[in-house]
Order: structure tokens, then sequence, then C-alpha cells
């Protein structure tokens, strides 16, 4: 697998006439409105419902009326 991933599109303008910058890895030329970028992988997310449990533990119980508990 090769080390470097390449953009097919301009992030920008959409164009896809990019060359790879002299500027190290990751870095990117766009031609057609001559701005550069950089690409960089930042890392894996945690699966959705499975992060890590709230801060402060568990909720707090909720009475109803007539649990036994005084009311107002």
């Amino acid at each position: 697998m090769s080390g470097r991933a390449a953009p097919f599109y301009c992030p920008y303008c959409g164009d896809e006439d990019l060359r790879p910058s002299e500027e190290g890895h990751g870095a990117w030329e766009c031609t057609a409105c001559s701005r550069a970028f950089r690409l960089s992988f930042l890392g894996l997310l945690a699966p959705r419902g499975r992060g890590p449990a709230p801060a402060g533990g568990a909720p707090a119980p909720v009475s109803t009326p007539g649990e036994g508990g005084t009311t107002p």
C-alpha cells in the first residue's frame, strides 16, 4: 500500500488538476485556483453508541408520585 493518498479534487475550487507540492508529505497544489493545501490523517473515531460512559457515573433515580416519597 502506498504511503500517499491522492485527493481527487481541490477542496477550494473543485478542479481536478492537482500536483504534489514540494512542501512535503501530504501537501498539494491546485493549478486552477493557485492554492496549496495539506492533507493529514487525524485518527480513527470511536464507534457510535459505544463511546465512554458519561462523566458523573450512573444517572440519579427518578421518583414518581405514589412511590413512597414525599410530595410537595
